[in-house]
C-alpha cells in the first residue's frame, strides 16, 4: 500500500519474516501522505499573519478588507494543519497538542463569521443587513458549538447548521457577484470581474468536493486548497484595488491641503508693519496643514499701525476657509484701523451671516507712536497681556464684548493705554495656554505670564520661539499640537 513500508529479512532457518515498522518510519509516511495539506496549511497561515502584520502597520480604514482576509487565510491554515491525524500536530509538545482541538473546533465555525466580515467591508445598501444576520448567527452557532465540544468533546455536533448557513449565504452571494445590475446596486467595487470569477471557482470545487462525499468518493483535498487560494487571491485582488484606490485619494487629499496651506499663508501679512519706535514680531503654528487662526497688520504711516488677531472655532479647512473671509472683510474696515470698536463692529456685521453655526473670537490693538496711546477692544477673545518694565509689573488688559457669530451686530467697549519705553504686549490666540500635561493640567495663564516674566530683555522674536517651545516641552510627547497658536508680540523701545 502506498505510504507503507516493510522491514523484509530472513532468520537462520531462511524463513521470511516480516517486521512491523518503525516510530520514524511510520511518521515520515505520515508525512508523506500528508505534506500537500502541511504545505499548503503553513502557506495560508504565513499569509494571513502577513497580511494581519501590513494591516497593523498601515493603520487605515483602507486596509481593514487586508485585516480580515488575513485573519481568513490564517483560520483556513490552521484548518489544514490540526485535522485530527495530522502528522504536524503529532509533532508539536504534548501542553500544545491538548489545545490543537480547541483551536480547530473554533476556526471550523468562526471562519463563518470572518469570511463573512470580509464580505461585509465590500458591500453597500441593504444588503448589509442580511450579511450582519449572517454574521450574528454564524457567531451563536460557532459559541453553541464551542461550548458543546467543552462540554462534551463532540466537535461536529453543529456542523450541519453550520454549513447550511454557509452554503445559504455562498449562493445570494454569488447571484449579487454575477448579476451586473444587484453588483453595481450592493457591491462597492469598480470591477466585479475578477472576484467574480474566484467565487465562481471555489462555488463549483465546493459543490463537486459535496456530490464526491455524498456519492462516499474520494476526493482529493488538495482541490479545497486550490479553490481557497483562488478564491482569497481574487479577493485580495479586490483589496489592493481599494487600498490603492485609498492611497490615491489621500495622495490628492494631501496635495490639496499643502496647496490650501500655501494659500493660506499667502493671505498672512507678508512683512512685519515698520513703525517709529516698535519692534514686532509674530508667529503662526497651525496644528493641521490648515488652521482657524488669524492675524493681520493695518499699517497706516510710520507712527500709526492695527494689530488684529482672530480665532475661528473648530479646526481643519472649514475653520480655514472662515479665517480666509476675515482676511477679505478686514479690507473692507481699514479707513476706520483707528477705531478698534468700529473696526469689531463691522468684521462681526460682515461675517455673522457667513459662519453657519462656528464663531469667531477676536482682539484689535491700535497703537499710536505720535501720541504714545493705544486703544484695544475684543470680542471675547484672551485678554492683552502687558508687561511695564519700569517696575516689572504685569496687566492682564481685558475690553471684551460679544464673539463673532452670536448676534449680527454688538458693541465693543474700548480700553485705553499709556505706551512707555520698555512696555512689551502680547496678542494671543488660546493655542497657547490650553494644551494639557500628562497630568491633564494646561498650560494655563499664569505658565505664560511666568515666562514673560522671567525674560523682560529677551528679544521679541527669540520670546515667540522660546513659549513655543515651552508648550511643547510641557506635553506629553506622544501628543501632537493640540490647537492653532498664534502670537503677536510688540516691544515699546
Amino acid at each position: 500500500m502506498q505510504g507503507e513500508s516493510l522491514d523484509l529479512s530472513h532468520d537462520k532457518s531462511g524463513s521470511t519474516v516480516i517486521a512491523h515498522m518503525t516510530p520514524e518510519s511510520q511518521v515520515e509516511a505520515m508525512l508523506r501522505g500528508q505534506i500537500a495539506d502541511i504545505v499548503a496549511g503553513t502557506v495560508f497561515v504565513f499569509i494571513g499573519v502577513s497580511a494581519c502584520l501590513i494591516a497593523a502597520i498601515r493603520r487605515r480604514s483602507g486596509v481593514r478588507l487586508v485585516l480580515w482576509l488575513g485573519i481568513w487565510s490564517a483560520m483556513y491554515g490552521v484548518l489544514q494543519l490540526s485535522r485530527g491525524d495530522s502528522s504536524f500536530v503529532a509533532a508539536l509538545p504534548l501542553w500544545l497538542q491538548r489545545w490543537v482541538p480547541l483551536a480547530n473546533t473554533a476556526s471550523l465555525y468562526l471562519i463563518l463569521v470572518v469570511a463573512t466580515i470580509a464580505f461585509l467591508e465590500i458591500t453597500i445598501g441593504p444588503y448589509r443587513i442580511f450579511l450582519l444576520v449572517v454574521i450574528f448567527s454564524a457567531l451563536g452557532i460557532a459559541i453553541a458549538a464551542i461550548a458543546i465540544f467543552l462540554r462534551t468533546g463532540l466537535q461536529n455536533s453543529l456542523i450541519l447548521y453550520n454549513n447550511l448557513l454557509a452554503t445559504c449565504s455562498l449562493v445570494v452571494l454569488l447571484i449579487i457577484v454575477m448579476v451586473p445590475r444587484l453588483s453595481r446596486r450592493y457591491i462597492a467595487l469598480p470591477s466585479r470581474g475578477v472576484l467574480a470569477a474566484g467565487m465562481l471557482v471555489f462555488a463549483a470545487e465546493a459543490l463537486l468536493a459535496n456530490l464526491m462525499r455524498s456519492l462516499h468518493l474520494r476526493d482529493a483535498p488538495i482541490l479545497d486548497s486550490i479553490g481557497f487560494a483562488i478564491l482569497l487571491f481574487s479577493f485580495g485582488y479586490v483589496a489592493l484595488q481599494r487600498v490603492a484606490a485609498s492611497e490615491r485619494r489621500l495622495l490628492a487629499i494631501e496635495s490639496e491641503l499643502e496647496i490650501a496651506r500655501q494659500l493660506q499663508f499667502s493671505i498672512l501679512p507678508r512683512e512685519i508693519p515698520s513703525v517709529k519706535n516698535l519692534r514686532i514680531a509674530a508667529v503662526y503654528e497651525p496644528m493641521t496643514a490648515v488652521a482657524g487662526d488669524f492675524y493681520e497688520f493695518l499699517p497706516v504711516d510710520e507712527y500709526r499701525a492695527g494689530f488684529l488677531v482672530a480665532d475661528v472655532s473648530g479646526h481643519g479647512v472649514p475653520a480655514a476657509l472662515i479665517a480666509s473671509m476675515i482676511k477679505v472683510a478686514m479690507q473692507t474696515v481699514a479707513e476706520w484701523a483707528q477705531n478698534p470698536a468700529e473696526v469689531l463692529r463691522r468684521l462681526g456685521s460682515v461675517l455673522s451671516g457667513q459662519l453657519r453655526g462656528q464663531f469667531i473670537t477676536a482682539a484689535y490693538l491700535w497703537i499710536d507712536m505720535e501720541v504714545r496711546r493705544a486703544h484695544y477692544s475684543a470680542a471675547g477673545h484672551p485678554p492683552l497681556l502687558c508687561l511695564r518694565r519700569a517696575d516689572g509689573a504685569l496687566e492682564r488688559i481685558e475690553s471684551n464684548g460679544l464673539l463673532f457669530g452670536v448676534t449680527a451686530e454688538s458693541d465693543y467697549p474700548v480700553g485705553e493705554v499709556a505706551l512707555q519705553s520698555g512696555d512689551r504686549f502680547l496678542m494671543y490666540t488660546d493655542g497657547i495656554v490650553e494644551p494639557e500635561n500628562a497630568a491633564g493640567e494646561a498650560f494655563g495663564d499664569r505658565r505664560l505670564e511666568q515666562i514673560m516674566r522671567e525674560n523682560p530683555l529677551l528679544p521679541a522674536s527669540e520670546l515667540c520661539q522660546r513659549l513655543l517651545v515651552e508648550v511643547v516641552a510641557w506635553q506629553p510627547s506622544s501628543r501632537t499640537q493640540q490647537d492653532d497658536i498664534t502670537l503677536i508680540l510688540i516691544d515699546v523701545l
